[in-house]
């Protein structure tokens, strides 16, 4: 009995680093390729529309790492990490089994990873990506920008752009420029991955960037009041004042 093609997209920013994947790809009759995307945009929109059961897919890329394409896709297919040495992706990587191809990589190796990652397709038992992606980065670098997905739309907000956040039950309220947009993401997630020496968690409600905090105003016994710069006010717990004071 003949077994469907496993469909494939290859995400790398190098034609080279794509052509080499290509190649070896050459043996492998079970895999179609169905794209090859240079920039993580067109691998987010390639997912979307093409639904591949296997993405090849560069850490390192310009405009979109492939972990925030990881973030913005709704449902990730099983993916091979191809990347250049990052000891906090590899380390995570490693401990949930994750497949990942260190540049330079040859052609055993390469087998060696998609045979995993064909198993693992071919018994219908995925690893969960998003989990595995997201303590990666929470072992990294802290957040430089981040990502919402709008529609059709990714919209991106960095760091020093933002003013506060919300939490609004699954969602957070991203506050920047003036303009309000809504992500599905926990508070508490994103407080790990925030620089905790520009960010602080005011109440249980609320994420603070300090360059925008004006005054802190008594409101009540044990309840204050945060006064942006732009006048808006956030209620600050009183273990959020004593995180503050640490920072101010």
């Amino acid at each position: 009995m003949k077994t469907t093609a496993l469909t494939a997209i290859i995400v790398d920013d190098e034609e080279l680093a794509r052509s080499l994947i290509r190649e070896y790809l050459s043996s492998h009759p079970e895999i179609k390729i169905v794209a090859e995307c240079a920039n993580g945009f067109e691998a987010v929109k390639a997912v979307t529309e093409l639904k591949p059961e296997l993405m090849f897919l560069d850490i390192q890329m310009p405009k979109l790492s492939g972990f925030e394409v990881i973030e913005l896709l709704d449902e990730s297919p099983e993916v091979i990490f191809v990347t250049a040495f990052d000891q906090y992706a590899v380390k995570a990587f490693d401990v949930h089994a994750v497949d990942y191809l260190l540049k330079p990589f040859g052609k055993e190796r390469f087998d060696e990873a998609l045979h995993h990652a064909v198993e693992r397709i071919r018994s219908k038992e995925p690893i969960k990506v998003k989990a595995v992606v997201a303590e990666a980065k929470q072992s990294g670098q802290p957040l430089e920008r981040i990502l919402i997905k709008e529609g059709s739309k990714v919209l991106v907000i960095h760091a020093d752009k933002l003013d506060y956040i919300e939490a609004q039950d699954d969602y957070i309220s991203v506050r920047a420029e003036g303009k309000s947009h809504l992500k599905m993401q926990r508070l508490s997630a994103l407080e790990l991955l925030l620089d905790d020496r520009r960010f602080v968690r005011i109440h249980r409600s609320y994420i603070l960037n300090i360059e925008r905090l004006s005054k802190i105003e008594l409101y009540a016994k044990d309840s204050r009041t945060a006064i942006l710069k732009d006048g808006t006010q956030l209620p600050v717990s009183r273990s959020g004042y004593d995180r503050l004071k640490e920072l101010l």
